[in-house]
């Protein structure tokens, strides 16, 4: 955990660095000769054979494992990545590319980075590279990057699904049902419609934009709050607002959902929504955060929602991952949460493998990926984290 801590916090002021170049550079196109790649997925024990299409896991190994070891590379892959005897540390000397996930990340920090002698390249299968020491990637010289848009509407489903689920008080009705209960007042008393509540996205990128679309036919009365305004064919589109100052927005919100990275803003002073912000949102608000755990004060939240504060909280992110079992989102009230899925769906597994796989066959020919993969290019951040 300590581990999780140092680069969570190193990460996150990566987001303040500037443009200069850095001192070392780590060519990033492949040199000739048999290259070490090392993938850090969650492991899928029985569950790998039932699907085919399941390669996200450990077994799966993002279905590359043929193709790279036909062209002679070295693929190691494991679940097993903390602590100084983990099998990921063995290789950290002497790997190339190190391959992980937000779903089951591989913590790259500072103190990896200067083990990794030849490591160039750092890919995460999916969206969302804060498990990265960026600033010391880019000081070292390495390329990070990512399978942008791979699981957005994956994500976006699931926002949408985990609104319905507190705004209806699904789970205690559910529950019910599994203990042989009966009670239908218990779940009426805090059941609503979606349809006119104000619902605003904290963040209004893929997902975000996503999102608001979805929630369109439902009758809401939308907002966003974004560093940057959408575009009005978009607005018309979405039908929603954009409020410059998020501390106007929240307070007006029924049902509040997170989709912003984890950045220096976002984590400032143990989260963007601390005890302070929580207090001023309206009493009996909803939030739904799929973005990052550690965005939230995590015994705010917990306090809020003993109190009822805050009426419903759901989401699949936390901080640390995986989460401990005494963290106290397990056990608050009126939470929904789950392990983090949203973003690992089938077809989302298959999206993001297959941009892993052609990330990495650009790399061996030696050309540039995609613009929007890039997350650390030449020592220099992508925009939406300056």
């Amino acid at each position: 955990m300590a581990m999780m801590k140092r680069v969570a916090e190193s990460a996150v002021r990566a987001f303040a660095l500037n443009s200069a170049s850095p001192a070392l550079t780590r060519h990033l196109h492949a040199s000739a000769g048999s290259k070490k790649i090392v993938g850090v997925f969650y492991k899928a024990n029985e569950y790998a054979a039932m699907n085919p299409k399941f390669v996200g896991c450990v077994e799966g190994a993002l279905g590359i494992r043929d193709w790279l070891e036909s062209q002679g590379h070295q693929y190691i892959v494991t679940d097993d990545k903390e602590g100084p005897n983990c099998e990921l540390e063995k290789h950290i000397p002497d790997l190339h590319v190190l391959i992980s996930t937000p779903f089951h990340p591989a913590y790259v920090t500072a103190e990896r980075i200067k083990k990794a002698k030849n490591l160039q390249l750092l890919l995460t299968a999916g969206i969302g590279s804060d498990h990265i020491d960026l600033k010391a990637a880019a000081a070292a010289g390495l390329t990070v990057a990512e399978v942008t848009g791979s699981n957005v509407v994956s994500v976006a489903e699931d926002e949408l699904m985990r609104i319905l689920i507190l705004v209806r008080n699904f789970l205690p009705g559910h529950h019910q049902v599994i203990n042989g209960e009966w009670n239908v007042a218990a779940i009426a008393h805090r059941a609503y419609d979606l349809e006119g509540k104000t619902v605003g996205t904290v963040g209004a990128g893929r997902i975000g934009r996503l999102l608001l679309q979805r929630l369109k036919p439902f009758n809401c009365n939308l907002l966003y709050h974004d560093r940057i305004k959408m575009d009005p064919d978009m607005e018309n589109q979405t039908g929603a607002k954009f409020e410059e100052d998020v501390d106007v927005m929240l307070p007006k919100c029924d049902i509040i959902v997170i989709n912003m990275p984890l950045t220096e803003k976002t984590n400032k002073s143990g989260g963007m929504f601390n005890k302070e912000r929580i207090a001023k949102l309206k009493k009996g608000v909803l939030i739904v955060n799929n973005a990052r755990g550690a965005i939230m004060d995590t015994q705010a939240v917990a306090d809020a929602c003993s109190s009822g504060h805050i009426a419903g909280y759901s989401g699949d992110v936390w901080y640390p991952q995986p989460a401990p079992k005494d963290h106290p989102w397990r056990y608050m009230p009126n939470q929904a949460m789950t392990p983090h899925i949203s973003g690992t769906t089938i077809d989302a597994q298959l999206r993001y493998a297959a941009g892993v796989k052609d990330m990495l066959d650009r790399y061996f020919k030696g050309e540039d990926f995609p613009p929007q993969h890039y997350i650390v290019k030449e020592g220099k951040l992508a925009s939406q984290y300056q």
